[in-house]
Formats: C-alpha cells, structure tokens, sequence
C-alpha cells in the first residue's frame, strides 16, 4: 500500500509541471514532467510486482 501512496503523490505533484509546460510553453517544465512519468512507470511496475506477488501468496 506504501507504493499506492507514493505513486498517488508522485502523480498529483506533476501537476503543475504540466500546466506549465502545456499552457506556457516552458520547456525546463517538459523536461521535470518527462522525468517524473518515467519515475512514475517504475514505481507503477514496483506497484504491480507487489500485487501480483501478494495475489499468487495466497494472501
């Protein structure tokens, strides 16, 4: 659950990178925002190999 929660903050603080890469054009933001997508597919990953090793536990 710990992962769910990071993933959660971690999408919800990418946020305002976003709006300022798509609505101001800031490039430096594009950039923090690509960054943080990709951190985003890792902890993702982390989430699923948990769940799928928690569900094949038996648990």
């Amino acid at each position: 659950m710990e992962n769910y929660t990071k993933l959660k903050e971690l999408v919800a603080s990418l946020e305002a990178d976003a709006d300022k890469f798509f609505n101001n054009g800031n490039s430096a933001a594009g950039t923090r925002l690509r960054k943080g997508l990709q951190d985003t597919k890792t902890l993702a990953q982390e989430l699923r190999n948990e769940v799928t090793e928690k569900k094949n536990s038996g648990k």
